[in-house]
Order: C-alpha cells, then structure tokens, then sequence
C-alpha cells in the first residue's frame, strides 16, 4: 500500500460518523469544569484512523485536543479500555517514553454516552508505509532507530517506580494471552478458519519457558507513533488501548512482524529489498533492541519464532473483532471490512511457521 492512499484513508479527520455523534454541548460543560485552561468555542471532527476506539480532534480557543472514547454498541469482554490507556500514559509522563499530555477520564456514561478521555493534540508525521518512500537511505535508518529507541526505553521502564505495578496480572503472561485471545477469537468469529483452530489447539502446547515482566504496548509500530515534524524523533507514542504488564520480547515479536507480512494491505514488507533501501533486516533490528535493553543472550530461533506465531493469531483475534464490529455496524473504520479479510491468509501463515517450529523440536 502506498504511502498516499494510506494517507487518504487512515489520516486526517472527517464528519462525525452518525453513530458515534455525542451532545457536544455537554462535552463542552465537561471539559470547561475538568480541562485546565480550556476556552473558547468547542468543534469536532472525527479522525479518519482508528479502528478500534473512535478518536475525535477537539478545537477550541486556538487549541486543540483528542478524545479517544469507547464505541457504542455490545463490546467484546475487557476490548476497549480507554480508562487503562489514561491510566497508562499518566504514568509515562515521568519517563523517557514520549507520550501526550493526558487531562482528564470521563467514566460517567452521563455526558457521553460511554467512557473518554481526554490528551494533547501533537502535531507531527505519521508515517503509514514501514518502507517509508518519502524519505532517502540515510533518513530511513534514522527513522528506524528512533522507533527501535523507544520501544527499547518502555522495555525498560520499572512498573512499580511509576505506580504500575497492579497494571497486569504477574507470571504466566503468555499462558494467559493464549487463552484471552483464544476466548476473543471465538467471541468474533465471523467465520471458520481451520488454520486458527489448529493454532489454538497447538498454542497451549509449545509455550518457552521462562517469564520476564515489563510494560508492553501492544500495537507498537510506525503509524501507532508521532514523529517530529522535520526530526527523527518520535513526540508521542500512540494506541495504549493493548498495553499491559507482560513479556518484553512478546511485545516486541509483534512490532517485528512487520518483517514478516505481505505489503498489500497489512503494511509489511516481506519480499522487499530492505539493503537498498538502508532499512535494518529483521536480524539487525533485533539486536539493536537487545543492545539497547541489556540483554546479554540471543533469544533462539525456536523462542522467537513461537512469539511471532503467537503474535499472528492475536493480530488474527483482533482482525476478527474488527470484522464482527463491521457486522454489527459499528466498528469506527469505514475500511473494516477489508482489514478482517486479512485474517485468514494470516492465519495460514502463522500456521505454516508454527509447523516450522515443530519441524526443528
């Protein structure tokens, strides 16, 4: 996909969409009595982006802000928890992740209609295609590196120094997001996909041992982050709706799989010339993060490659939450119903790289 049909789609706002219109007057009275140093005359528009959580551009008295909500409608259990992303990026502020502003949570279904909050809008470049054809070899590799940075910064963040600690359950992480997203699959399931059957059967079975416990994000890559306007340097860090206390490597196993996914609509590069283009292989990228986070020993190819089969079913979970919300008629993407599609190739894909590691054992 290129860069400017990925910007036409996904960037940029629009209308409110009519199902999730909300009294702005009320919105206004919120924000007067909980933002400091709000005035002026409110608007709204609607962010193109976002499948999962409606995000609204606020304007008022020359300033402007984000609102992320929780869509209307029957949710799958524990999806859409933006009280969690408030909670998290308050947090962060105290660190070297970059993260917006965060101003107030709204859990009071009165002024809405369902829980908000409320951050900084941060002006800068969201960069959708990971080949990044805009910008020279020299800038790709910058680009690449601030993005590796901060991602191995958060990695390395102590929970319980900023009052995370009770931000996710400890031990037995991956054992447990097996299940989760096998119990979110099977809630969405829009149709029969043999190859996430047979994953969920072998998932449970194959677990590496061994747990480490830091704060994950979930959906960490290029358009989940804000870079400067003219700077390799990233000002904010995007969509914490996924993040958790997890395993590091997990997190940074689906960041990864951006090395593995077919172009045409997933935004991946696989098969692309990355040498001529300055962009690191995947084998580079990595040890670059275990650089930057200390770790001494290589993680095998065998624990590596469970992390991305892993990773691969819970992108499939979440495709098939996209696509049952597409069902119902409320998922916040118009292009929903293309990104569910993607589900099954997906699925095959992990399933043959799971066989792989079977193969090896």
């Amino acid at each position: 996909m290129s860069q400017d049909t990925s910007a036409n789609q996904f960037t940029g706002t629009k209308p409110v969409a009519p199902q999730h219109a909300f009294d702005v007057q009320k919105l206004d009275a919120y924000m007067r009595e909980h933002v400091a140093g709000f005035s002026g005359t409110l608007a709204v528009e609607q962010f193109k982006g976002g499948q999962s959580n409606p995000t609204f551009r606020l304007s008022a008295g020359g300033k402007n802000y984000v609102l992320r909500r929780k869509p209307p409608g029957v949710l799958l259990p524990s999806a859409h928890a933006v009280d969690r992303e408030y909670k998290v990026i308050s947090a962060l502020a105290k660190t070297d992740v970059p993260v917006a502003k965060a101003y107030a949570l709204c859990e009071d279904p009165a002024v809405l209609g369902t829980a908000f909050y409320i951050m900084d809008c941060v002006d800068g470049r969201i960069l959708w295609d990971p080949l990044l054809p805009d910008y020279d070899n020299a800038q790709r590799g910058e680009l690449y590196s601030e993005l590796n940075r901060v991602m191995a910064a958060l990695h390395r963040v102590n929970p319980e120094a900023i009052g995370l600690s009770d931000y996710g359950k400890p031990g037995n992480y991956i054992e447990r997001q097996v299940a989760r997203w096998t119990k979110q699959y099977k809630a969405a399931e829009t149709e029969k996909i043999e190859a996430a059957d047979a994953l969920i059967e072998w998932l449970p079975n194959y677990i590496p041992t061994g747990d480490e416990v830091a704060i994950v994000h979930g959906d960490y890559r290029f358009d989940n982050v804000i870079f400067h306007p003219t700077e390799p340097r990233i000002l904010a860090v995007l969509d914490w709706e996924l993040s958790t206390l997890g395993h590091p490597l997990v997190d940074f196993a689906y960041h990864c799989m951006t090395w593995r996914m077919a172009g045409s609509g997933g935004r991946g590069m696989a098969g692309a010339d990355l040498v001529s283009r300055g962009i690191p292989s995947e084998a580079e990228y990595v040890a670059t993060y275990m650089e930057r986070t200390g770790r001494k020993n290589a993680v095998s190819k065998a624990e590596w490659n469970y992390y991305m089969v892993f990773n691969m079913f819970r992108l499939v979970g979440i495709l098939q939450g996209i696509a049952h919300r597409a069902q119902q008629g409320n998922a916040s993407s118009e292009h929903a119903v293309a990104s569910g599609k993607r589900a099954r190739p997906l699925a095959e894909q992990a399933w043959a790289l799971a066989q792989e590691i079977d193969a090896s054992s």
